[in-house]
């Protein structure tokens, strides 16, 4: 028999408000779909939209009663801060130039947060946000969705337990092909991504680089150390990079090349990560998020299949259909979301929510992502010349 997936509490459900994914947006639809999963949390307030008649459509589209729909963010925290059933965390999915003071404004009312990546556009501004989320006791998680995928927690406690021994050589691409064609003066999803005002310092490396960035640190451990970047502009009338090339120092030896691309005909989505270490080595592609290529030192290249009955417990546990049949994108961010849930439960029961040894992405991994882009974007303007990381506060 095929069971379903189990809610952490029987007949209680934590509640969630949304900022952002309004009308035109497709990451607030993403995250609504993966809380339903599992029925994770309802979705009971929200600011959905700065335009005022989208923001209230939105809201009756989604069932929020009328006084949990807010203007603004800053009143809806305000607001949710006062009431006896606040919402116990906020979901962050507007630009990036508005996550730093989206999420300032519900850790001060103390309540937990789930943020788009990447965390904020400067490292300044991500900092804060811990001071703030330890000073109120509050968990949070970046919405690095990938490393929801079972293969690529199965190829984490493949990484921990040593199989494949210590890490040598880490190659990571990213490679896409929708902003070939200059899309921004008519479509939302690329003229905010390629406007600095929003964006930030980047585009395609902070958009999608970062998504290497955060998957070779979640699989291995490792903090990057030094970098030597090219950040290349391609399209006219661009002022943000949409190609880079990227060469790293890990901190305990080993090197890396990172490759991301907005403007590489062929290519969808194509995420991919290997990781080379003196036992062995592993390969993930996120196109083909199923499986897990696995090579030991002598032996025949192994294809691992998720949902097989050799996976690790803890990656068997979050598979949620059998073998054959694919799981994908809107699965992986309900996976982070169950781990997300599971810590907030934890806390409300006054048990230690310990993020260091969380499964889902932290405010950690998250300030080392905006470090990495600050890094890439002094580097590149600086003639690609060999820049050191920031690693502590």
């Amino acid at each position: 028999m095929i069971e379903g997936r189990k809610a952490g509490t029987p007949g209680q459900m934590l509640r969630c408000g949304m900022v952002g994914g309004g009308p035109g947006s497709f990451i607030g639809g993403v995250h609504r779909a993966a809380l339903g999963l599992d029925n994770s949390a309802q979705l009971v307030a929200g600011c959905f939209s700065r335009d005022g008649d989208k923001n209230r459509q939105t809201g009756e589209a989604l069932r929020i009663v009328e006084d949990r729909g807010y203007p603004d963010f800053t009143t809806m925290a305000r607001m949710e801060g006062r009431r006896d059933d606040p919402i116990d965390f906020a979901i962050v999915t507007t630009p990036n130039s508005s996550h730093f003071d989206a999420c300032r404004a519900f850790l001060e009312q103390g309540i937990h947060v789930m943020c788009e990546k990447p965390l904020t556009v400067t490292a300044a501004q991500a900092l804060e946000l811990k001071r703030l989320a330890r000073e109120r006791g509050c968990l949070f998680a970046v919405a690095s969705a990938y490393t929801g995928h079972v293969m690529v927690r199965e190829a984490r406690a493949i990484i921990q337990r040593g199989d494949i021994g210590d890490v040598l050589v880490v190659m990571g691409e990213y490679p896409q092909d929708w902003l070939i064609d200059r899309l921004e003066d008519n479509q939302k999803q690329a003229a905010w991504r390629t406007d600095p005002a929003q964006a930030g310092a980047s585009n395609c490396t902070g958009d999608i680089g970062t998504h290497i960035e955060n998957m070779v640190r979640y699989l291995t451990g490792l903090r990057i150390r030094q970098l030597c970047a090219s950040l290349d502009v391609i399209g006219a009338g661009r002022t943000l990079d949409t190609n880079a090339e990227i060469l790293l120092r890990y901190d305990n030896g080993a090197r890396g090349s990172y490759w991301c691309s907005q403007v590489a005909i062929g290519n969808d989505n194509g995420l991919k990560v290997r990781i080379f270490g003196t036992k062995g080595a592993i390969e993930f592609d996120q196109e083909k998020s199923n499986y897990l290529k696995v090579t030991l030192k002598g032996q025949a290249p192994r294809i691992y299949s998720r949902g097989a009955g050799y996976l690790s417990p803890a990656s068997a546990a979050l598979a949620r259909t059998p073998t054959g049949h694919p799981e994908g994108y809107h699965e992986a961010y309900a996976n982070l979301y169950a781990d997300f849930t599971r810590a907030i439960w934890q806390k409300i029961a006054g048990q230690d929510a310990d993020e260091a040894e969380a499964d889902y992405p932290t405010l950690e991994m998250g300030i080392d992502g905006v470090r990495f882009i600050e890094s890439c974007v002094a580097s590149s303007r600086q003639g690609a010349v060999w820049v050191d990381v920031p690693a502590d506060d």
